[in-house]
């Protein structure tokens, strides 16, 4: 599969695409319609500040509840904050800030599938034991050389994204000669590397905003057909990022209408997971979407 990822065969019908299946901790779970991912940051400087809960565990519980209500199929947890110059945060400090989080969720709702947004992985490891079911990782193992065998031996599916360089200097590598082909190479090389590994589930992630101008966010939108070729799922991230707020000349705050425009041409394009702040109105965009096309 991997070697032909660049054959000019026309990438197949998003309308209609592959049954697609995810194994979790001995579960099969099938995206045969799309999932949402909710986001709970552990962090203060996260750039919604929205999508922040404090260290009150009933605030992050109650979060947690109402995404799960509104349609939320995982909670993604994260104590880094990975928006562009974000400040370094030492390895114990993340432990600490999601850590806890993790096992209280998991307590209250354990049939909810949680994803430990990480880079690094000794959280990675520690998540997991905590009752973490996937690893989702910002710099699809370029920040941590040992992530990828971690991840084998977790057992756990693995989001792959995109991205250049770090959080602190990412919007300075931007430059590309061909944007799609040179992703597809980013990726052919991370798959293998997450099989040779014995990752057996790999969910690719575009990285919107993470080394990439405005122009070329919406490119990809655009054109995120060409990474169904890669016959894995598709995660989408853009809620209420700067691609938006930014081009409309709004505040994060004031960014859901877009959000929920961009997703619509998300799910049109291909897209199998949404990563959302706002989980009752991209279900609902979901709801519209296959009304429309299924």
């Amino acid at each position: 599969m991997l070697e032909n990822l660049h054959s000019d065969s026309k990438a197949e019908d998003t309308l209609f695409p592959p049954k697609i299946t995810l194994q979790i901790k001995g579960k099969l779970f099938a995206l045969d319609s799309p999932w949402l991912m909710g986001v709970i940051n552990r962090t203060p400087d996260s750039f919604f500040p929205g999508s922040r809960t404090a260290t009150i565990q009933k605030e992050v519980l109650d979060k947690a509840q109402s995404m799960i209500a509104q349609g939320a199929r995982i909670l993604d947890i994260g104590g880094y904050s990975t928006r562009p110059g974000a400040a370094f945060v030492p390895e114990e400090t993340e432990l600490k800030r999601v850590i806890p989080v993790i096992t209280d969720i998991k307590a209250r709702f354990p049939e909810t599938l949680l994803s430990i947004d990480t880079f690094r992985q000794r959280v990675a490891k520690e998540a997991v034991a905590a009752g973490a079911d996937l690893v989702n990782d910002i710099s699809g193992g370029a920040m941590d050389a040992g992530m990828h065998e971690m991840v084998g031996k977790l057992g756990a599916p693995y989001i792959c994204m995109h991205m250049k360089g770090t959080p602190q200097t990412m919007q300075s590598q931007t430059e590309y000669d061909h944007l799609e082909k040179e992703m597809l190479d980013f990726f052919s090389e991370k798959i293998r590397s997450c099989y040779e590994a014995g990752i057996k589930d790999v969910i690719v992630d575009i990285g919107l905003g993470f080394s990439k101008t405005l122009e070329q966010n919406y490119r990809l939108i655009r054109n995120l057909s060409h990474f169904k070729t890669l016959q894995l799922p598709l995660l989408v991230g853009l809620s209420r990022k700067s691609m938006i707020y930014k081009l409309l000349n709004l505040s994060p705050a004031e960014a859901l209408n877009g959000s929920t425009a961009l997703h619509m041409a998300a799910l049109i394009n291909g897209a199998n997971i949404l990563r959302v702040h706002d989980v009752k109105e991209a279900n609902e965009t979901i709801k519209l979407y296959k009304q429309l096309y299924t």
